[in-house]
């Protein structure tokens, strides 16, 4: 059962890109694109002011809903007087009420779809804790994802 937390707001600073579920889940997506650029390009190490080692992929500005063009952002969690570099955007995520759903253990290529997945069934069937905002939903990647072959995240999805 998906847990219900208190979020206190925060920044990351990576790579955006504008995109759709639609657009996900054909041949042309662009989110597995955006993690090739950040971990090609060593995005990780060009963002000053980190926190810590974990990574963060954002979902934000949603034009609607699910159905509607959101953007993506991967990136790290930054001290609040962080600036982005060029080639990068600093995306605030919102103080709120938060609902946790953690992946299964296994590669990220299929655990990720699959939490998604369970989310928008729960989000249907009225069992996800609360009404999702559409302001911001983010998964962290932390020491459980180190393993790409073997690993564990999770999501958080903002309640209205």
């Amino acid at each position: 059962m998906p847990k219900r937390v208190r979020q206190e707001d925060f920044s990351v600073v990576g790579i955006e890109v504008r995109t759709t579920n639609a657009k996900q889940a054909g041949a042309a997506g662009e989110i597995p694109k955006q993690w090739q650029k950040f971990f090609q390009d060593g995005i990780q190490q060009k963002i000053p002011g980190k926190v810590d080692g974990t990574i963060y992929a954002v979902y934000s500005d949603y034009a609607s809903d699910r159905n509607g063009e959101y953007s993506f952002v991967i990136g790290a969690k930054v001290s609040p007087d962080a600036k982005a570099p060029a080639g990068m955007v600093l995306k605030k995520i919102p103080a709120g009420e938060y609902v946790v759903v953690t992946s299964e253990r296994g590669p990220v290529s299929k655990v990720v779809p699959a939490v998604w997945q369970r989310i928008y069934s729960l989000e249907d069937q009225h069992q996800l804790g609360g009404l999702r905002g559409y302001r911001a939903d983010f998964e962290v990647y932390d020491q459980r994802a180190a393993d790409p072959q073997n690993s564990q995240v999770d999501v958080y999805i903002g309640l209205k």
